[in-house]
């Protein structure tokens, strides 16, 4: 690549090289969305229990109960303390008051029951259970598990 310079001994150098200036657009690019995908992967990963009839819940707010005790109110972490608050707050907003709740497999049902619990308390008319859909063939394969 050559390089020009002024054509007469007096001129000024107009060229301008943006090279640099595109690289580190690039690079920052890149470091927006790495960041980006990063910051959307570490919402609660749950396994939810399997169930044959399931029918999707669009509307409610979503709480997220994972195996190592974490709360999550509409993917946002939240201690048990300030469960009761926060439900009230996010319930207000819509107009069915209605709690969707997603437990790991491993979770306990006395906690489960106290977390629903305090929804009620927090004025949830209706509560669904999260579930996957499963067949036949794989509930019957966890039930000769359970068996075993």
């Amino acid at each position: 690549m050559a390089v020009s310079g002024p054509k007469s001994g007096s001129g000024v150098f107009a060229d301008i090289n943006i090279t640099p200036l595109t690289d580190i657009f690039l690079v920052l690019l890149i470091i927006f969305m790495v960041t980006t995908s990063v910051t959307v992967e570490t919402a609660a990963h749950v396994d939810l229990p399997l169930a044959e009839n399931t029918t999707p819940e669009d509307k409610g707010v979503i709480v997220t109960y994972t195996s190592q005790h974490d709360l999550f109110v509409n993917s946002k972490d939240v201690p048990e303390r300030e469960l009761l608050p926060t439900l009230r707050e996010d319930l207000g907003k819509i107009k069915t008051k209605v709690v969707v709740f997603q437990g790991d497999r491993k979770v306990v049902l006395g906690d489960m029951i106290r977390i629903l619990n305090i929804a009620k308390a927090a004025g949830a008319a209706t509560i669904a259970i999260a579930a996957k859909r499963a067949t036949n063939a794989q509930i019957g394969n966890e039930m000769k598990s359970l068996g075993s």
